[in-house]
Parts: structure tokens; sequence; C-alpha cells
């Protein structure tokens, strides 16, 4: 075959027709690409998960999202697997953030909204995370905080800028936004509502098949539900901790600095005098000279000083510098050539001439080396604890970033290495309840679960007493149990599933038995399975709204959204069976026109009025940019989440 073709090449004939038939092929091509049916254009295309106007997302944008959600979650919930994630619609929500961005960009675009780059920058120096430790903004701290969330300088400023763009859309559409009187009113009426009866469960548990399932029946419900068995990330964390007392003789001063001290603050352990005295100042000298002969004369220095409209101030453990400097040299040898309780000669300063009583002479000895040396040697100590323990944790840091082993290091400073159990990034020992890691890594414990393995690092703690050298020793990643270890939990979430179908069927019946007459816990007791007894309701709205403080239980909510006379069924969380839910009766309490709950009715109203005017606005501006999807690329994306091909 090869040497047909080759002999066709060297013939004019030949080589035309080869020609011709390379032209077909890429006019096939072109006509398929106009045509948008192939992979090569238009919202098939292999890497775009949707078009919003002649805006492209591609795959990327999608999991770059995905995985920004997820992490937002683990905050909340730092065992959230993947998995469980798309599972809760996690995809399916990013998805949509992602498109409504795109599609707020175009619209923005389209009528000259804009958020310009100065904006931009002014909104990030106001950011609090992005704070130094002078409170200021700071462009280390900054890149910091990027790199830890794994998001570029440009993916930063987009999704603010995006942000910007939606303060801008989204909420003039809702600004004063408000409802009539008469609505506000009725809305509050709601409130005084009272509703009347009955709500049983229907545990799965109740109605579960006994154990001894066969094997081929737990491998299929296994098979078929993998995702319920996925076991968390886990990782074990060796680590060291050193502080002041792992410095030896670093800290112990020695007898040079011991003297070099001594002469450093000659003047601090050298003889020393202060006084106390009590100072009036005046505008001339004469002033001054007539204050002093009164008061030598016997009159008391407080009643010469208010008969001349003045006010005496008292300065103690003054010294011969302090004065000099403050007031002047002048005063300060007045005052320090005066004996104790008499009154010294005026002196001027730039503040005026000052009279003074001496009313103490404190004098200090001057102290030797050998008695000033217990004192040294514990500033000392102290200064070189700080000092020596930082320049302890820097040479760490430059040991690590040298390559070295974590044993390395903890061997040259002789320090024991420990090392946890395989735990979970909340902290918490894996598959051992109530236990949780050492308190000490508590804060390192969000950057172990983002290192990878054998990558020491080192984090002050404890404000900077103690440092903590760490490094991740064993990852094992979220996955699917094998069958063969979790044999028994497969049989339990089997029994479960199998209950609760059954309890489910068991609430048909039972409401079936409702709706021909019979009361809820005659319609309960005609099943052949023990269960809870019924719990009577009789509640307002009002009443059920000061439950806020708490999770309202769904078959209250059921309940509250149900018409009189009716009856229905809800499945309890966590597939723990079913709730029966029958309403007996709604009557309404009086509300007074001036009733406090008619002011808030309106707030809340209008509050909820503005949300539905931005929601309306966003799937307005949606329609206008046109949005279409690729589900073939979307699966695609949720098979690589998930670890498929």
């Amino acid at each position: 075959m090869l040497q047909f073709f080759r002999n066709m090449f060297k013939s004019k004939i030949g080589l035309a027709i080869v020609l011709g038939f390379i032209g077909l092929i890429g006019f096939a091509f072109a006509l398929s690409d106009i045509s948008g049916g192939s992979t090569f254009g238009g919202v098939a295309g292999g890497d775009r998960v949707a078009v919003v106007g002649d805006e492209k997302i591609g795959t990327a944008d999608l999991l770059r999202a995905v995985n920004n959600g997820l992490d937002r979650m683990r905050e909340e919930d730092p065992t959230l697997t993947m998995p469980r994630f798309i599972a809760n619609k996690g995809l399916d929500q990013s998805l949509d953030a992602v498109i409504d961005r795109f599609a707020l960009a175009t619209f923005a675009d389209k009528y000259g909204i804009r958020a310009g780059d100065n904006l931009v920058n002014s909104e990030i120096r106001l950011i609090p995370a992005f704070r130094g430790p002078d409170g200021n903004f700071s462009e280390d701290t900054y890149r910091q905080v990027l790199a830890q969330q794994r998001i570029t300088d440009a993916q930063a400023r987009d999704d603010l800028g995006t942000r910007l763009l939606a303060q801008q859309v989204f909420v003039p559409a809702g600004l004063g936004a408000s409802i009539p009187n008469k609505m506000a009113y009725r809305y509050a009426q709601l409130f005084k509502e009272r509703r009347k009866g009955s709500i049983a469960l229907l545990p799965a548990v109740a109605y579960a098949p006994p154990p001894g399932a066969s094997d081929d029946t737990l491998r299929a419900y296994y098979d078929s539900h993998r995702t319920e068995f996925v076991r968390p990330e886990r990782r074990v964390i060796r680590y060291a901790t050193f502080d002041s007392s792992d410095l030896g003789d670093r800290a112990v001063p020695t007898e040079a600095e011991i003297s070099a001290r001594y002469k450093q603050d000659a003047a601090k352990y050298s003889a020393s005098e202060t006084r106390d005295v009590t100072q009036l100042i005046v505008p001339t000298e004469a002033a001054a000279k007539s204050i002093r002969d009164r008061i030598a004369a016997g009159a008391s220095f407080d009643a010469v000083a208010r008969e001349a409209g003045l006010r005496a101030a008292s300065i103690t453990d003054a010294s011969r510098q302090t004065l000099s400097t403050e007031a002047s040299p002048a005063v300060a040898n007045a005052y320090f050539s005066t004996a104790e309780g008499t009154i010294s000669s005026p002196a001027r300063s730039a503040l005026g001439w000052h009279v003074a009583r001496v009313d103490a002479i404190k004098s200090v000895a001057a102290r030797s080396l050998d008695q000033a040396r217990s004192e040294i040697t514990e500033t000392l100590r102290e200064e070189k604890r700080v000092r020596g323990l930082a320049e302890l944790a820097i040479e760490v840091e430059d040991q690590l970033a040298d390559g070295a082993t974590l044993a390395e290091v903890l061997n040259d400073l002789g320090l024991e290495l420990q090392m946890t159990k395989p735990a979970l990034a909340n902290g918490q020992v894996y598959q051992a309840p109530g236990e949780s890691l050492p308190e000490v890594l508590a804060p390192a414990l969000k950057t172990a679960f983002q290192m990878d393995e054998e990558e020491p690092e080192i984090a002050p703690i404890a404000g900077g007493e103690t440092y903590l050298i760490f490094e991740v020793g064993d990852i094992t990643p979220a996955a699917t149990a094998p069958f063969a270890e979790i044999k028994q939990a497969v049989e339990a979430n089997w029994r479960q599933s199998q209950g609760l179908k059954a309890a489910q069927e068991a609430a048909d019946r039972v409401l079936k038995r409702v709706r021909g007459g019979a009361t809820l816990a005659a319609a309960l007791a005609a099943e052949d399975v023990p269960l809870p007894s019924v719990d009577s309701i009789d509640l307002t709205r009002e009443q059920l709204a000061s439950q806020r403080e708490r999770r309202i239980p769904p078959p209250l909510a059921l309940m509250f959204s149900m018409a009189q006379g009716t009856a229905k069924k809800l499945e309890a969380a966590q597939k723990l069976g079913f709730f029966v839910v029958d309403l007996d009766a709604i009557t309404m309490d009086e509300l007074d026109r001036n009733d406090p709950l008619v002011t808030q009715a309106r707030g809340q109203m209008a509050q909820l009025v503005g949300d539905e005017y931005g929601d309306l606005l966003r799937s307005a501006i949606r329609a206008e940019m046109g949005v279409e999807r690729n589900p073939t690329a979307i699966d695609a994306v949720r098979k690589q989440l998930l670890g498929g091909n």
C-alpha cells in the first residue's frame, strides 16, 4: 500500500490526485466546524464547560472554582471530601457561580460599568488580612496570603473586580425596596397564626431487615454506593519543639560580657543624687526674689503661691542632668546647691524665673562590679535568651532551606522526635473517637494538611516563646475503603437503606389511613412494629420564630407550610426514617395595628423584596448575555474530580 502511494507521487497526475484528496479532507473539516457539530468549535469544545455570550468558560475555570469552594467548606468541616462535596451539589453551585461571574463581567463591559485598577488597589489596601504588624498594608503579607490560598495576583484582582462590579449592579437593584403597610400587617399577622397537629416518626431501624445478608447483595450495594464508604485523608505528623531551655550555653552571659555591660552602664552604677522639689515659675526676677524672701521670713510656700495666683508644682527624683535638660543648667545648679528644707535662689530658664523648696535629697552610693553582677547577669541572660531563641530558629530555617532532613536537624539540636497517630484535618485521631492531636500542633494543623511528605517546616508558637519543627511523615489520601475491611459497615448501611425504603412504604400506609379518617396515633398503631409515640403540636409562628437560635426541625417547618386538614410525609435527616405530619387546625390570634411585629415585618419583607430584585436582575443578565452549557465537558470534570477517567 505504501509503495502504491510512493508511485503516485512520482507522476504529475498522481500528485494532482493526492493534493486534491488532501484539499477535500480540509474542506470536510471546515464544513463540519461551520456546522457546529464537531468538537473543534462552539460549546461542544472539549475544554469548555459553558459559553456566556462570546466568553468561553474552560474546564480549568470550573476546576479552580470547585477546589476553592471545597477549601471554603473545609473551614467549617475539615474532613469534607471531594466526593461528598460533589454529592451535595458543590460542583453545580460552583458552575452557577462561575457563569454568574462571566455573565456579570460581559454585561458590565457591554454597558460601560467598570472597576478600575485604582479602585481595586484601594480595596486591597482596606482588607485587614493584608495588613502588616504596623497595621498598614503590607506587600509581603499580601503575597503570603495569596500563596497560602494558592491564588495568583491576577486571579485575586479579577475576583475583587467582579465583586466591585456586583456591588455597582446588584446593590442599587434592591436599594430602597419597601412594601405597603397592609402587606406588612398581613405578614406580621402570620406570626399570630396558631397550628395544631401531630408528628410521628417511622425510624428506618424499625423496618430494617435482620443481619445476615449475602456477600453478593452487599457487594452490589457497595459497588453502587462507593461514595458512602470514602475514608477521609489522614496524615501522620512528625515533630519536635524547642524553647529557651534548649539554648544551653547560648543564654549564659560570659564574664567578659558582664564587664562590658558594667562599663557601658557606668553612669547607672556610679554614685548619684536626686531631689524632690516643689517649685514656682514667675515672669520676673523681682517677683522670684520677693517670693523667696517672704518664704525665708516664715511664710508658707503654698500660701505665697496662692496669693500670687500661682500653683506650686512637685517634681520627684529629679537629677541634675534632667533639670539641666528640661529647665536650664542654672536652675539645676540652684536646686542642687540648696540644703534640704530650704528655698533655692532664683534661677532663670526659657519659661521664666524658678524658685523651689527642696523637700528631699536622695543619695545612692556607687556600686562595684561585684555588687551589680547579679543584676547585670539577669539582664544579659534575658537578652541572650530572646536573641538566642530567634537566632536558633533562623539557623534551623536555613538548615531546612538547604535541604536538611528533620532527623538531621533534631540530631543537631539534641531533640527527641515525636510522631502522631494518623489524624484528620480537624485534629481528630483517625478511628479514635474523642482522641485529638496534641494541642501544640493546633497552630500548624492547617499547614500540615497542605504540605508534601518529608518537607519539614518551622513555626513559632506560644507567642514566639516556643518553636515547632514539623513535617508530614505519611499521607493516606481519601479513598473508598476495600470491601473486605468494611463489610460490617456496608451491611449496616445496606440494612439502613432497606429499612428506609420500608419506612417510606409504611409512611404511605399511615398517610392512607389518616386521609381515610383515622387519627395519626391510630394509623401508627396499625403497624406491626413498635414505633415511637406521636408528638402533639400546638404552636404559633411567633413561638416558632423564637427558636432561631436553634435550627427549626424540618417536620415543624413542613407543618407551617401545609394546608389545614392535610397530612404529608418527610424524609428524616441522615436517612434515619420518615416523618408523617398531620395538620388538624389553623387559627389566628389577634394582632394590634401598632404591634411592634408590624414594623419588624415591614423591615424583613423589604429585605426579602430587595433580594428578590437582585435575583431577578441576575436571571435577566444571564438571559440577555446568553448561557449555553456543555454537559459532556461538565460530566468529564465531575469524573476527573471523583478520580475517574
